[in-house]
């Protein structure tokens, strides 16, 4: 109840929040429509007061303008008023009329004035567009006489290619003249080769009949003169060594060895997959470390259990069966013997499936009837259901063709050789298959995984064990798909191989005449190793040529050997010198430090406990700069550790004096052991450098006197031309040796180089540790 009353107070506020994100959504979509809105009306407001504002400055203008014609039309009636009563006066009539004429000239004047700015205004822009139109007169001609160059140039490249497909034309019409020409002689041509095939033909039946009685003249002499034909009976020919093809045993070991890396990992991802559902039972839908889950998931666990004692031996079968592929053995099927174990193994692995399935059908049944549930959880539940047993359906079937496979090594009539190649073809498509099922369940798993991590109820612990199976069912998908490719590309390899085996495409008949076969090839291989006799103890003369430019060339460094010998003598000397220094100086150094530590020891008995554990902790410290090895010094409270060159040393405090001997003994000790080590390795790579040049350099000169011989044997090549092909041999086989013995000395005198340069590094930084550890030894008497 309270989980249901929890999932319905869930449902309301997933609902609310539903609610309250879709408003949100309108909201927003409202005030961003909102916000354009008043922008539009901000720029038609900014419109609307320009607008306005050009209005008010036209209407302030013509305001002025009424006010003077106001003003203007006043003066007029004025004038008019005070003509009218005037008018009978003759005196006061001139005047006026003069006042009259006056203003009357004064506004012909303004208009005048007007008339002749807008004349200079109208002059201008008459001008200007006068100017303007010369100007667009001047570009429309230039740019005519540019069209019409174009134009030109154009009409001159079409008159290029016209006449140049007029002599296109001519070409192919004389082609065409020429083959009729030709078709005329290959039709005579076409009837000679009919006239030569009929020749041909009673050629033919001629020596087909000439060829009859020979074969069975032939046939006659070998009835009658051979006594035993081992190729007649197919037993009897099983039993023939066939040749050796290294290049075929190489490339099926390189195979086996690409099918045991991919095995290995589809076991570690099926090793994963088991294991990762196992922990997911104990989580989902119940979770066992809360509540006890149900029997059947129990047992489902218990059975996941055991997965690695049926997944584990695949890697070993196909491991056993990788070893006994060899350079020295034959591999056909009739041969591989492990091939058996292997099909064992896999059956035993599909009795773990078949064992499991009904109980993981079970769990998916019983995850789909729990409360938490949903329907799209449930159809992808009873996916991964069939899924799963596809996946059984798969394995089956592999271990049906693969025990197939097994039969030509145990028993020869289970399977017939022609059948190889079909049971080879459904091996590939049933890894296909296995392939595609694969792909399915990590599609659907994946899926599942997706909808169950959107569950309110969903803990860490379950989005962590999914993403691990998922994780496992990608790897078995990508391992299944890169074996599937393998066997489908190396398949034409395998069905041309089986024709490997006595006199090309007879076979073996049974394993054990595979098994006497490889016996024999033994045997013979012994008896072709028993054949090779011991030289005589004559020299022949090429070899005693060839020793002679050996000795001449040895005889040559042997100066140089000389030196080295006396370079290496020199550098031992130095070498006791500097050893015979560095154990003085250690001599001295272990006085001093007893001197030391008495002074220490001294000081010690007369100070307290604080003063104890400063000394102590000097002394580690000195010991710990000095790179001391195993040495225990006592404090008061706890122990202390203290990390150096050689070790950890530790101590702790207490009113002991700590062994200082016994310390410095072990440390001589080891750098004189160190000392010592080092210089006999760098002795011996000093003699092997030193032997090493020497037979390069002799070598080299027998690689010059090689020379010498070659343009004496060139000039010679002229004169015997019968001679001409051994002396080359000859000649380019020991330059080809030389130059390889060369590159091999050099490599070795590289890699020696290089740990002597290593060695000497070592002992450079032993001889700085022996400088500092006397450095703190002379601040120790100092202080």
């Amino acid at each position: 109840m309270a989980s249901a009353e929890l999932q319905g107070k869930y449902q309301k506020l997933a609902q609310e929040y539903s609610k309250l994100r879709a408003q949100n959504q309108v909201l927003k979509k409202g005030v961003v429509d909102e916000q354009a809105n008043s922008a539009a009306l901000k720029e038609q407001l900014k419109m609307k007061d320009q607008s306005l504002r050009k209005l008010q400055q036209e209407m302030d203008s013509l305001t002025f303008r009424n006010l003077q014609l106001a003003k203007r039309v006043e003066l007029l009636q004025d004038e008019l008023a005070l003509s009218e009563p005037r008018g009978k006066k003759n005196k006061k009539s001139g005047e006026s009329s003069s006042q009259l004429s006056q203003e009357q000239k004064s506004v012909f004047d303004e208009d005048l004035q007007k008339k002749i700015e807008e004349n200079e205004r109208l002059h201008i822009q008459f001008f200007e567009a006068d100017e303007q139109h010369k100007h667009v007169e001047a570009e429309l001609r230039s740019r005519l006489a540019t069209l019409e160059t174009e134009a030109a140039q154009h009409q001159a490249v079409v008159d290029g290619l016209t006449r140049k497909y007029m002599e296109t034309i001519e070409k192919l019409q004389n082609d065409k003249a020429k083959l009729e020409v030709k078709s005329q002689t290959l039709e005579k041509e076409a009837k000679e080769c009919r006239l030569r095939t009929e020749e041909c033909q009673l050629q033919l039946k001629t020596l087909h009949e000439d060829l009859s009685g020979r074969l069975e003249e032939s046939l006659s002499i070998i009835n009658e003169k051979v006594p035993f034909n081992d190729t007649k009976y197919s037993q009897y020919n099983a039993l023939n060594v066939p040749l050796h093809n290294r290049r075929h045993q190489l490339k099926m070991r390189d195979i086996a060895g690409q099918a045991l890396a991919f095995v290995q990992d589809l076991v570690t991802a099926l090793l994963n997959f088991h294991t990762y559902t196992e922990q997911r039972i104990q989580i989902f839908p119940v979770d066992s470390a809360i509540d006890t889950i149900s029997p059947l998931n129990q047992k489902f666990s218990q059975y996941l259990h055991e997965n690695a004692s049926y997944v584990r031996p695949l890697e070993e079968g196909m491991l056993h069966l990788f070893e006994s592929i060899t350079e020295d053995t034959v591999t056909v099927l009739e041969t591989t013997v492990k091939l058996k174990t292997f099909s064992e193994h896999l059956t035993s692995y599909i009795c773990f499936l078949r064992k499991i399935l009904p109980y993981q059908l079970k769990s998916l049944e019983e995850e789909c009837e729990s409360s938490l549930c949903t329907s799209a959880l449930r159809a992808r539940n009873l996916e991964l259901s069939q899924d799963m047993k596809k996946m059984t359906a798969v394995f089956e079937k592999l271990q049906t063709y693969i025990a197939l496979l097994a039969l030509p090594s145990t028993e020869p009539d289970g399977l017939l050789r022609t059948n190889y190649s079909s049971v080879l073809t459904n091996v590939g498509a049933a890894l296909h298959g296995f392939h595609d099922v694969m792909k399915d369940i990590s599609k659907h798993y994946s899926q599942k995984a997706a909808i169950e991590h959107e569950l309110p109820t969903a803990t860490q612990k379950l989005i962590t064990t999914n993403d691990c199976i998922l994780s496992s069912v990608v790897a078995l998908t990508n391992g299944a798909g890169k074996i599937a490719s393998f066997f489908s590309n190396n398949l034409d390899y395998f069905i041309a191989s089986l024709s490997y085996g006595p006199k090309a495409a007879s076979g073996f008949i049974s394993p054990l005449s595979a098994e006497c076969m490889l016996q024999y090839k033994k045997k013979a291989a012994a008896y072709m190793k028993s054949l090779r006799k011991p030289l005589l103890e004559s020299v022949p003369y090429e070899e005693a040529l060839a020793n002679r430019r050996i000795l001449l060339s040895s005889t040559e460094s042997r100066e140089g050997l000389a030196q080295q010998v006396q370079q290496s003598l020199e550098k031992i000397s130095k070498l006791e010198q500097e050893k015979e220094h560095w154990m003085l100086e250690a001599q001295l150094a272990k006085i001093k430090l007893e001197k030391e530590n008495q002074r220490i020891a001294d000081k010690l008995k007369n100070t307290g406990s604080a003063q104890l554990v400063g000394l102590a902790q000097e002394n580690a410290a000195v010991s710990n700069t000095a790179g001391q090895d195993e040495a225990t010094a006592k404090a008061v409270l706890e122990p202390i550790q203290s990390t150096s060159l050689i070790g950890t040393l530790t101590r702790t405090s207490d009113s002991e004096v700590p062994d200082v001997e016994s310390r410095e003994d072990l440390i001589k000790n080891h750098y004189m052991a160190r000392i010592v080590e080092l210089t006999s390795q760098l002795q011996l790579a000093d003699s092997k450098s030193v032997h090493f040049y020497a037979e390069c350099r002799a070598l080299s000169k027998r690689l010059a006197l090689a020379e010498k011989s070659k343009e004496a044997l060139t000039e010679e090549m002229k004169l015997a031309s019968q001679n001409i092909s051994r002396l080359q041999d000859e000649l380019t086989t020991t330059k080809r040796s030389y130059e390889d013995q060369l590159s091999m000395m050099s490599d070795h005198l590289c890699s020696m180089n290089e740990t002597l340069s290593k060695q000497r590094e070592e002992i450079d930084t032993l001889k700085m540790s022996s400088k500092v550890c006397e450095g703190n030894s002379k601040k120790n008497k100092s202080r």
